[in-house]
This record gives C-alpha cells, structure tokens and sequence, in this order.
C-alpha cells in the first residue's frame, strides 16, 4: 500500500520487469536449442536456466555462449602467410599418416613441414638455457608468447634478455595472457614497453567485454627467433621449472626446439594472435625463401582455438586414438575427457592396446584432482593402465601413437584446452623421434606408482563424493 501510495505504477513497472524476465530466459534457452550442439549440455543449461534463472543467466554469458566459427583473421591473408615451402605429399607419409595429416591440414589449414630437426626438454633449466642462447644470438626479432610469466627470477632474468636485444637493434614482441598474468604487476610489463619492447596482453578483460572473455585463455607458449627457431611445448615463464615449487621439485614438463620449415607455421601462429590484438601482419622475410633444411622430421604445427569452425586439437587427438593399432601413451596434467574420448580410450584398451595414461598425484588445483579421479575406474575396469607421477607436479602433455606418431604442446587432455583456450601443438611423424619420446615416457614410469583396481575402490567414501561433484563442474573446469 505504501509503495504504491508513492509509486502508483508500482505494479505495472514490475509486471513488465517480470514479463522482460521471462522472455530473457526464454530467449535465452531457444538460442541454446537452436545451436544443436550436444543435447546433454543444452538439457543441462536448460535445466539450470529454469531452476536458477538468474544464477543460470550469468553462469551462461561466462561459460555457455557458443563463439565457434568466428574467424579472427580473414582467410584470404591467411594464406598469404603460408609459404609453400617444405610442405609433406601424401606418398611421403605411410599408412595412417596421411589420414592424421590430411585431417590436421583441414581442420588448421596447416601444411605438414619436412626436413625438421627437434630438440626435446623435460625440465625447465635445459629449456630455458636454450632460450636464452637463441635469444642472446638473435640478429632480427624475436617473437615471444606465454600464458603466463611471472615477475619472479627467470621472468626478470628474460625480461632483462629481451631489453637488451632491444637495446641491440633486434624487433621483440611479447604476448602474454591477461588472466593468466594477471597476478604479475602491471609495472613489470610496462617497464617492458617502456624500453620499445611491443608487449601485450591477448584479450585483456575489461568491465565491458568480462563475460565475453573471461572463459576465453590464450594457452600457447609459442616463440619464434629469427624466423629460424621455434619454440612449442608446456613450460610458462616461471620459477617453478627451475627451481620447483613450495613442495621442492621442479615441474616436469615436455617443451620443443625446432629448427626447419615447419618454424613457419610457429611464426604464422603468433602472427594470427598479433594480427587479433594489432590488426596488422607479421610477413616473414622469407615468404619466397624456404626456411633452410636441418633434419630428417616431418612437422604439423596444429592452432586450435574456441573461434575456429572445427575444435581442431579435439578432433586431431580423437583420430590419433581411434588410429592407435599397439600401444597409446598419455601424459596429462589435468585428465578430464568428454565422453567420446573416454570411450575411444575404452575402446582401445579392450581392443588389446596397450593404454597408458599417466597424471600427476599432487596438482595445482584440489578441484581438478578430484575431478580426474572421478573417471579413474571407468579406465580401470577397460584395462587402460594408469600411472601416477610421484616426484613432483607432472604438466607434461605429451600422447605417443604406435611407431610413427607424436603430438605435445600446450593442450591438456581436458574440456577447457578443447573447447575454450587458444592452444598450440606439434604434431610429429617419425619413427625415430617416436622411440625417443617412448623412452622418455618409460623413464618416467620408473617415478610412477601403477594405480591398481582393488586398491583404488577402498578409497574414502568422502573422497568419491567429492570426485563425483567436482565432476559436474568438468566441462567449465
């Protein structure tokens, strides 16, 4: 009576709010239906929209908008990008290759590369030496891209490298992501602008674009030097690689060195970051040139993104599985698969295939560890052998097929590296470089504890519900 004696269109003002209520969840959840993606999601929004509307509505703009097929670089200057330089023919790959490649090449628009030499480190000190020897020789620009890079003893020590390069003549740019930084001082990066290095951040999140980009991380560590060497693999810029963290070991990663043709198609994936955030190319100064021959792999560069028409590294990784005739070996921070990969893995191990899976036992984040274990005996019961990394936190991603095929990068075997961060892996087509990559893999079972069916159903009944609830928070993980 009151609010209406002050406000006597009380009650049409909310007839209207409420009408206007109804249809934005309404409308909301025939955008939902009308995108036909997978129907146990679209119930699952739905159904949350209906019983939390306004809850469901926020959680919807961060998480549930579909932005695939939204292309972030005209396809026509893609291509100018491409030189076709060094590029791999059906008839020089064997059996199931050419369909691995021919797939990667659709789905990336990436050729496979020949005449490739890689070099492999698992601990962070090689790596970073290695950087730093190719950043210190560095004569034209250096390209340089992490998810993260702390303001700690190697993120100084690289800053420091990248000024002075600078200061030599040499073009340095620098993306980083902005959340995944986002803890570091903003004065550290400005100090990098300060001294004419274009440093960046991709998809800075504002007020106005927060739900539009805060699902959406740039997950690639990617750098170019020279347009000669190339860098791809798991390691950030921090201090935990080195000298470990506040549990004592260094993080056990895989990252990649790679000298060889295939170092355009690592340029050519900064250069579509760059082109998103500066709107200008990055041409090579060797699009009629081939970058020179220094090994005997054949290299697929695979850039898989949340705006790309097809999820990409998904696919890729579904097909290597699929493919896999002897053996199939994992290495994964985060184990968090959807169905179809769950049940390809299934399907391999109870068709006789030796499956391996290896994760590691302390993480980074209690909700991912528990929603890993949550899918443990599904593998168990399929016969997939599950190995856990004892020694220290294990960010490896790494997955070895048969004889002749090798795929590591930034891509964890999750629902977040396959359907919303920006991630980039190699793909590798050799027997030889497989061997290798086999034999450090068993290097580090001996580090391992083997997980055991009957050991692993006497778990506490607390700790299976708490695998069970983190589960349901899987795919936005």
């Amino acid at each position: 009576m009151v609010l209406a004696e002050i406000f006597p269109y009380a009650h049409v003002l909310y007839n209207v709010l409420m009408v206007l209520y109804v249809l934005t969840i309404v409308g909301t959840i025939v955008v939902i239906l009308s995108e036909n993606r997978n129907p146990v999601k679209s119930l699952a929004w739905a159904t949350v929209l209906i019983l939390m509307p306004l809850a469901g509505i926020i959680l919807y703009a961060f998480f549930g908008r579909n932005f695939r097929n939204r292309k972030r670089i005209p396809r026509k200057r893609w291509r100018k990008l491409h030189p076709g330089h060094g590029r791999v023919h059906d008839d020089s790959l064997k059996g199931d290759q050419v369909l691995q490649a021919r797939l990667a090449s659709t789905l990336a628009e990436t050729p496979c590369y020949e005449g490739n030499s890689i070099d492999v480190y698992t601990d962070g000190q090689s790596k970073f030496d290695a950087l730093m020897r190719d950043i210190q020789a560095a004569t034209s620009f250096i390209y340089i891209q992490y998810y993260i890079i702390e303001n700690d003893n190697l993120g100084k020590a690289l800053a420091q490298a990248l000024v002075e390069k600078v200061k030599q003549g040499v073009s340095v740019r620098l993306i980083y992501d902005h959340v995944g930084s986002y803890s570091i001082n903003s004065a550290f990066f400005s100090r990098l602008r300060k001294e004419g290095i274009e440093a960046h951040p991709f998809l800075k999140v504002t007020f106005t674009t927060f739900a539009a980009r805060l699902n959406w991380r740039n997950h690639r560590k990617v750098v170019v030097i020279d347009g000669t060497v190339g860098y791809v693999g798991g390691m950030n810029v921090a201090d935990r690689y080195v000298t470990g963290d506040k549990h004592g070991a260094p993080w056990r990663d895989t990252h990649l060195r790679i000298t060889g043709p295939a170092v355009v198609a690592l340029h050519n994936s900064f250069a579509v970051d760059w082109y998103y955030m500066k709107r200008n190319l990055l041409t090579l100064p060797y699009n009629t040139v081939a970058p020179p021959v220094t090994g005997d792999y054949k290299v697929q560069i695979v850039a898989s993104g949340p705006t790309d028409k097809w999820n990409s590294m998904y696919y890729v990784v579904l097909q290597a599985i699929a493919r896999a005739k002897k053996s199939l070996y994992i290495q994964t921070p985060y184990f968090l698969p959807s169905e179809s990969l769950l049940n390809a893995l299934q399907v391999a191990a109870l068709s006789g295939v030796d499956v391996r899976l290896m994760i590691p036992r302390r993480t980074d984040s209690a909700v991912l560890r528990y929603a890993s274990g949550s899918y443990i005996k599904e593998c168990l019961l399929a016969g997939i052998k599950i190995y856990v990394y004892d020694d220290a936190m294990l960010h490896s991603k790494v997955i070895i097929v048969d004889d002749d095929f090798v795929t590591t990068g930034s891509s964890n075997f999750d629902f977040r590296s396959f359907e919303h961060n920006f991630e980039c892996n190699a793909l590798v087509y050799s027997n030889e470089f497989n061997r290798h990559m086999k034999s450090i893999f068993i290097d580090d079972q001996h580090r391992c504890t083997r997980l055991i069916l009957s050991h692993w159903r006497r778990r506490r009944i607390t700790t299976k519900a708490m695998e069970s609830v983190a589960r349901l928070l899987a795919p936005i993980l």
